[in-house]
């Protein structure tokens, strides 16, 4: 019987550990679940491997356990890689952004009045159809916005400011969805500021993403000048193709980021939803905002400083 056990539950891991080994060699969108949570399930492979050793020690137990800390230990590095070099800058905006998911209807006004609460300059909201009826609630607080029948006949993107803006306009990602990437422009102090909002699709839903992703690269290589590029990616930074283009674009974030989602698993799930920021920007602190709302993503709060130097 032990060593039925050993025998499956060694086939089971090595499953696992084959699967997410496979971004090593190919970026497959089938396998696009399993890369945004390597390390969640390097360390699944590795509880599962020290029991398979208390069941029986066998050499290839110990290897199970070395393919796993490897596999984990590499996603962590893989994390960091995009860390934002640390400041002492005091912050100069502050970012909310936000998928409230589609149908949250019955929970828009307290979403709504937690916009309001939240002191952010500058409001990133996806999948905002909820918020429609509580638009002349935001516009008080938020006077400029873009989405939500301003640019855009749809309200799946929406952003709020504070502060008026230069320029703003709204384009089409790929093939897939319209109208998901929302480009404003505001002053900061002096200092133009460019923000993108963007919502990808899955990336499991073919070569969608990847295709977003490219245009995505253009558009941010145009911009000249601090960037932020805020919203849910559908996928954690450690996927291959969201490497590809952090990496190509210049852009960081924090180390670790915040988790987004599944919002049951709290802090432990995985960030999908990003703040990432090209210098001279800095990022002083991205939060989650521990009250969903209802939705099935919890909502982040970025601080954001200027390098003058």
């Amino acid at each position: 019987m032990r060593h039925t056990l050993f025998c499956v539950g060694s086939v089971l891991v090595s499953l696992l550990l084959a699967a997410i080994s496979l971004r090593y060699l190919t970026h497959t969108w089938l396998l696009a679940f399993v890369y945004s949570f390597q390390v969640h399930f390097a360390l699944s492979a590795l509880a599962a491997s020290l029991v398979l050793m208390t069941i029986r020690r066998h050499w290839y137990a110990y290897l199970l356990v070395t393919v796993s800390v490897v596999l984990a230990g590499h996603g962590v590095l893989m994390l960091k890689e995009f860390e934002a070099a640390p400041t002492a800058t005091r912050p100069l905006l502050r970012l909310m952004s936000f998928n409230i998911e589609n149908d949250n209807f019955e929970n828009s006004r307290r979403i709504a009045e937690a916009v309001i609460a939240s002191g952010a300059d500058i409001v990133n909201i996806l999948e905002a159809g909820p918020l429609l009826q509580e638009l002349p609630l935001l516009s008080a607080t938020y006077p400029y916005r873009i989405g939500c029948g301003v640019g855009t006949p749809g309200c799946d993107t929406l952003v709020l400011s504070r502060r008026p803006f230069i320029e703003q306009g709204v384009s089409t990602l790929g093939d897939l969805w319209s109208d998901r990437l929302v480009q404003v422009t505001i002053d900061v102090d002096g200092t133009p500021v460019h923000l993108a909002s963007v919502h990808l699709a899955k990336p499991y839903f073919d070569d969608f993403q990847v295709d977003e992703l490219w245009d995505l690269r253009g558009i941010v290589k145009r911009l000249d000048g601090p960037l932020v590029v805020a919203g849910d990616f559908n996928s954690a930074i450690i996927d291959p193709h969201i490497q590809d283009f952090v990496r190509a674009t210049g852009l960081n974030t924090v180390f670790p980021e915040p988790a987004t989602w599944p919002t049951r698993a709290g802090r432990l799930g995985i960030a999908i939803d990003h703040v990432l920021v090209r210098p001279p920007l800095r990022l002083v602190s991205v939060k989650q905002i521990e009250d969903n709302a209802g939705s099935n993503h919890y909502g982040l709060m970025a601080e954001i400083a200027i390098d003058r130097q």
